[in-house]
């Protein structure tokens, strides 16, 4: 495959991968077959209780008079108790065909504050307290993974997030990053960098992943939206890659939620429908995707018509390898009496379990190591029934 080249572009490029300890190489020759796992990071905490509405329990109209939604205003019918909201009926063939299910009631160790900045640390490092961990439990959960050849993982965003952030390596690439390098320069570079072996690594990284995000887009036009993040990963992990992450941004819905809502929802569908799209039913059998966001919203709607920072949320599980075509999780009520502080739902899951399943089932590390390690202290629960049998 030939490349046009841009100095500018490979300059940018090669020097911030040669910066970062987290770009390993590319390469092309494996032939994949295992397990995958993708984590979509829900940025502004996801109103589960809008995404998932338990219309079941009466106490959701009395808590949320304008929010709440029946069956016969467009709720789409789960189970005779939870419905799902219009905006994403799109993912109801994948509920059909048990590819898509959600967890409720679903938290982190965070309790008391309500800061976008602390509940992202939570989520992203796995740790009990704010800042207790200072990696990613992705990143630490890549060294356990018994199969070398499942250790590649890319984060695909235009700079290293926490989940990811550590000592192992990572690749990390954007749909719109693009080296656009000709064939005299890129062997300049060869002949400049080749006594400096950090930044001739960062070279050779630099064209084998642009080479093969190139194969990904084969010529089509590329972006910076959910799609473009969502083709990317799929192509990364139809090659060597068995680990992707990427985020979702805009569920910080304080105001008129009715209609702020439709737009990161119908993100998160287009990500986890592409994600199936580009990938072959092979591949899509053995992967797994869950996506999670930092905490849940208050139980009550307030006076803008929206809500606010609260605990207990939701986390959505698809693909091949999810026991789909279920709401897992015990479910507190809404009750009063039930909530949490009288404000929020209470959580009844720890999210690390959920995320400790996946690592234990998707790829086989021991609990020993997720208890020592990865999640510090968790004691994983081996009977988590979140993938297929």
């Amino acid at each position: 495959m030939t490349t046009e080249l841009s100095r500018r572009a490979f300059l940018g490029g090669a020097c911030c991968l040669a910066a970062s300890p987290l770009v390993t190489p590319v390469s092309f020759a494996a032939v994949p077959g295992d397990n995958r796992l993708v984590t979509i990071v829900l940025r502004g905490a996801m109103d589960g209780l809008a995404l998932v509405q338990p219309y079941g329990d009466p106490a959701l109209r009395v808590l949320r008079p304008q929010l709440s939604l029946t069956p016969e205003q467009g709720l789409v019918d789960l189970d005779g108790h939870f419905g799902l909201h219009p905006f994403a009926e799109a993912l109801m063939p994948l509920w059909r065909s048990r590819e898509i299910g959600f967890v409720h009631a679903i938290s982190t160790p965070y309790r008391a504050g309500r800061s976008h900045f602390d509940g992202q640390d939570m989520l992203e490092s796995g740790g009990t307290v704010v800042q207790e961990e200072r990696t990613g439990w992705l990143n630490r959960a890549i060294a356990s993974i018994p199969r070398r050849s499942e250790r590649r993982a890319i984060d695909v965003n235009t700079t290293s997030e926490l989940i990811l952030t550590g000592p192992n390596p990572v690749d990390v690439w954007s749909p719109r990053a693009d080296l656009n390098l000709g064939l005299d320069e890129q062997a300049f570079f060869e002949r400049l960098y080749r006594n400096d072996p950090v930044f001739a690594a960062a070279m050779s990284e630099a064209v084998a992943t642009d080479m093969f995000s190139d194969g990904i887009y084969a010529g089509a036009k590329r972006g910076a939206g959910i799609a473009d993040v969502a083709k990317l990963a799929a192509g990364m992990l139809s090659g060597e890659h068995r680990i992707a992450s990427f985020s979702i941004n805009g569920w910080d819905t304080h105001v008129g939620q009715d209609k702020t809502f439709k737009g990161p929802v119908t993100e998160l569908c287009t990500a986890i429908l592409t994600l199936k799209a580009n990938l072959t039913p092979d591949i899509w059998r053995k992967t797994a995707i869950i996506a999670i966001t930092e905490f849940g919203r208050t139980a009550r709607e307030n006076g803008s018509g929206g809500t606010d920072h609260g605990t207990g949320g939701l986390a959505i599980l698809a693909g091949g390898a999810v026991s789909g075509g279920k709401v897992h999780g015990a479910w507190p009520t809404l009750r009063e009496g039930s909530l949490l502080d009288d404000r929020d739902l209470a959580p009844t899951t720890d999210l690390r379990q959920l995320a400790a399943a996946m690592l234990y089932q998707q790829f086989g590390i021991s609990a020993k190591a997720i208890s020592s390690g990865i999640f510090p202290g968790l004691s994983l629960d081996t009977s988590a029934s979140y993938l297929r049998g």
